[in-house]
């Protein structure tokens, strides 16, 4: 379609264009079912950006629907900043928090289904992490190693008292974001509990380093979703040895949530 030339040349495209390149950005990079990813909500949001409004109870409502629908924090805010990468535009921290609340208040909205992963991190849980130990013991055994040799925990820790329900949301999603980042496939992890995070990691895999990494790209990300108020200062990043047993790994596991 030919667009006039006699307006501005930054003048904003129309929101259908800006629509239509969000939602290629967003199955292309983050989403994971095509077929739920439209919803009304994505309409008001872009309205809103385009009409120079403020996008607060648009961005709400599409957290809270895509809470409802049952899509983990981290697949939305991944989406919502597709948007403002396809509308060339930095992200909102107004629009981020109140995708969070929304969201937060969806979820709760629907009964609590117990899962492998936890929906607000995308992580797996310290449950699922506990059997991959277990796993890991049990292998060591029957190969004559010792898993405190071979293996460790790499420890996140950005918790702080007293934040909001969709601060901590978002918080734990940015985390979760950042552990997959550094470590990508073949590293069990988890959330072992509010602002507390952990990653089986092999000793060879060079793990000062990616510890050093996972405490600059936790802040990073924390910071352009406008966060960095809700992570402890400094962030704690620290390699904990494991122990022999694999009963004595799950105590550890308990008492590291704490």
């Amino acid at each position: 379609m030919n667009r006039s030339t006699s307006g501005p040349p930054d003048a904003p495209e129309h929101p259908a264009d800006v629509i239509d390149r969000w939602r290629a950005t967003s199955l292309a990079e983050v989403w994971l079912r095509p077929d739920d990813w439209y919803h009304p909500a994505v309409d008001a949001l872009v309205e809103a950006l385009h009409e120079g409004r403020s996008p607060h109870a648009a961005a709400h409502r599409l957290g809270a629907a895509r809470g409802r629908a049952g899509v983990g924090l981290g697949e939305t805010l991944d989406d919502v900043e597709c948007l403002y990468r396809a509308a060339q535009r930095d992200p909102d921290p107004e629009a981020i928090r109140a995708v969070s609340v929304g969201w937060v208040r969806g979820r709760d909205a629907e009964p609590t289904l117990g899962a492998v992963r936890d929906p607000g991190t995308g992580l797996p849980t310290r449950e699922y992490l506990a059997e991959r130990l277990r796993e890991t013991y049990g292998a060591a055994v029957g190969a004559d190693r010792d898993v405190p040799t071979t293996h460790c925990l790499v420890v996140v820790d950005v918790a702080v008292d007293g934040l909001a329900p969709w601060d901590r949301a978002a918080r734990s999603a940015t985390v979760g974001r950042a552990l997959e980042q550094v470590f990508g496939e073949g590293h069990p992890m988890a959330a072992l509990t509010d602002g507390v995070f952990a990653v089986l990691a092999l000793r060879e895999t060079g793990v000062p380093d990616l510890a050093k990494a996972t405490r600059s790209v936790v802040e990073r990300n924390a910071a352009l979703m406008g966060l960095a108020d809700a992570l402890r200062r400094p962030t704690r990043v620290w390699v904990e040895r494991l122990p022999t047993s694999h009963g004595a790994a799950v105590e550890l596991l308990s008492q590291l949530a704490r």
